[in-house]
């Protein structure tokens, strides 16, 4: 095996930048498509060998301890090379020559995408459909995904002749080491794209804006997420499409907020109304609906209406409508209204305010009351 630096034609105390010098003056001299001849060729994959070997800090220390090892370079003690032993245990031994590594492709799976959707309370209660467009990666329509120019095709490398990888000897104290590395020219791929797609620019996808029709169920919640499975970007060279989710923010209402399935809202009664009850039609958010507030209904007291909540996600009971009562105490009044308080508090002779007993669940009616109040 012929010296690596004199293959190059540099020293062996030469520096990166000589070896460079002297890799790229050869290259230009020797690269197929300069000199076609079968020599220049041999001779162009044992430059490009020998400068990958001496451009790598640590494969050049290796290769040149190799080069004083007492061993020389006919493999430790009569071992022979590591690629000879592979070759024996997985190409003669199988009887159809060593494997190696395959090359990539080029064809990769597109990454997945987040896009946030904002709703409005009424939205969840049934679900909703939307049009949303989302700035993405397409499919070029130029070259299909091949990356290539329209009638024109991958080659096949020349350097590597279509494996993808190159084989780098590198002499050591046991011998000859083989290692299989990816080829700088084809990056690995196996071909090469002498004419890339100029739309794509050789990746075989745009940047493109497009629509994307949603169903969103009902009872979704903010910060719900929801995929669409192969709704994402597409790959490259038109690998397939990655997924798509949406991230569901549901918006505050005016007037109701969520527990649950069920929606809370506060009514205001009067107090003649609460005293001597009335039926009233209130809007929830699929239409008006009678409410009969009973005599002597208390502050704090909580009226449900069946069925006028959230259809849940998983389901189709709907929850309830839960409104809890204020009563609203008059703050202005004439002689004539004041005169007839007076009176009836003198006909109930109602007790002075004192502290209740505690009641869990009065607690809690309050306390939903005066959270969404």
């Amino acid at each position: 095996m012929a010296d690596h630096y004199e293959v190059l034609g540099v020293s062996r105390d030469a520096s990166p930048d000589e070896i460079k010098k002297a890799y790229r003056r050869l290259a230009r001299e020797l690269h197929p498509d300069v000199n076609p001849g079968d020599d220049a060729a041999e001779r162009f994959k044992s430059v490009t060998h020998a400068y990958d070997v001496l451009s790598d800090p640590d494969q050049r220390a290796r290769y040149d301890m190799g080069g004083d090892s007492p061993f020389g370079g006919g493999g430790a003690a009569g071992f022979g090379s590591f690629g000879d032993i592979f070759e024996t245990f997985f190409g003669a031994a199988g009887g159809g020559g060593s494997r190696g590594p395959r090359p990539r492709s080029r064809r990769e799976r597109g990454q997945d995408a987040l896009v946030r959707v904002t709703l409005d309370l009424g939205d969840v209660v049934f679900g909703v459909h939307r049009d949303i467009e989302v700035d993405t990666a397409v499919l070029c329509e130029t070259c299909d995904g091949s990356c290539c120019q329209p009638n024109t095709q991958p080659v096949t490398c020349d350097i590597c002749h279509g494996s993808g990888h190159v084989q780098q000897q590198v002499r050591s104290l046991l011998g000859n080491v083989v290692t299989n590395a990816p080829c700088r020219v084809c990056q690995g791929y196996g071909t090469t794209i002498p004419y890339p797609c100029a739309t794509c620019q050789g990746q075989g996808r745009v940047r493109a804006r497009r629509n994307v029709s949603l169903d969103i169920p009902a009872g979704v919640e903010t910060g719900l997420r929801l995929q669409l499975p192969g709704s994402g970007e597409v790959g490259q060279a038109g690998g397939p499409n990655g997924d798509l989710y949406i991230e569901v923010s549901v918006k505050d209402h005016e007037t109701f907020s969520r527990e649950g399935d069920d929606l809370l809202a506060t009514l205001e009664v009067s107090m003649p109304d609460a005293v001597l009850g009335t039926t009233t039609t209130i809007d929830s958010l699929d239409g008006t609906v009678d409410l009969e507030i009973r005599p002597g209904v208390q502050a704090g007291d909580v009226l449900t209406i069946k069925g006028r909540g959230i259809t849940p996600l998983r389901g189709s009971q709907r929850g309830d409508l839960r409104v809890g009562v204020h009563v609203v105490t008059p703050t202005r009044l004439d002689h004539k209204e004041r005169a007839l308080i007076e009176d009836f508090a003198k006909r109930t002779k109602a007790p002075a305010p004192k502290l209740a007993e505690f009641h869990q669940g009065l607690f809690a009616r309050l306390r939903d009351r005066l959270r969404n109040g």
